[in-house]
């Protein structure tokens, strides 16, 4: 696992992107940055995140804010049924944490707005602690480099969870999820990959065969056209 790990992280630091929310470990500007990527292109995003971040700087000033004003940013986005998230999630970070995020899982779910993947991102980027994030895009990755052949919506399946857990045991998950995200957007992708220029491709169970004696190892199934794209359709938002 550790050589998967290495190789993702040496890509990264050669091809990976570079936001605005890659530059913090604030719980509060990552959750922000997570309620306006959802379905939504990272560029698109940048220059209404660094003005809302210099309009609304912490989860207090966001609290107190008129919901009105915060429904124009996310219709903008064409997030219309997310506003309420954000004026509601700071309301109840303020109300029952007195403004400080917590750092456990059960505790950021209770959050509106924080589904499973954004708490796992919060809990690697912001307090390096080693979580299992999976999106559609991850959970894609996983099934196709460990030719698991799951089909369906497959994020949860326990084979995706239990890899997932193992590869962001890893100091600085956090920057691992970023890795891998970009690594799923433009080598890992849906339709297409770029197996040519993918420095796991000497590795990948899809390109190789299973492995019998991998503990992964599952009956294969007959392949299916994969449904995801680059921007990722879940019911969480993700980080980009």
């Amino acid at each position: 696992m550790q050589k998967i790990q290495n190789k993702i992280i040496e890509w990264y630091h050669k091809y990976g992107r570079d936001f605005p929310w890659r530059h913090t470990k604030d719980p509060y500007r990552i959750m922000i940055a997570e309620f306006m990527l959802h379905r939504t292109k990272a560029e698109q995003v940048v220059p209404v995140y660094l003005e809302f971040i210099k309009k609304y700087p912490d989860v207090y000033s966001l609290a107190q804010a008129n919901p009105e004003n915060i429904k124009k940013v996310t219709e903008h986005l064409g997030l219309h049924w997310r506003g309420r998230h954000f004026t509601a999630a700071a309301g109840y970070i303020v109300e029952k944490f007195k403004g400080k995020f917590p750092d456990d899982y059960d505790e950021l779910r209770k959050i509106l707005g924080i589904g499973e993947y954004i708490a796992g991102a919060i809990l690697t980027v912001c307090f390096d602690k080693p979580a299992s994030v999976v999106d559609s895009n991850i959970a894609r990755f996983i099934n196709r480099f460990w030719n698991l052949g799951l089909s369906g919506e497959i994020r949860r399946k326990k084979q995706i969870v239990k890899i997932a857990s193992e590869l962001f045991n890893i100091n600085n998950p956090g920057k691992f999820l970023f890795a891998v995200v970009d690594f799923t957007a433009f080598i890992c992708k849906p339709r297409k990959p770029e197996c040519s220029q993918c420095p796991l491709k000497t590795l990948c169970k899809n390109n190789n065969g299973p492995s019998p004696n991998s503990e992964y190892a599952v009956r294969l199934r007959s392949p299916k056209p994969l449904q995801a794209s680059h921007t990722r359709k879940t019911s969480d938002c993700v980080i980009t």
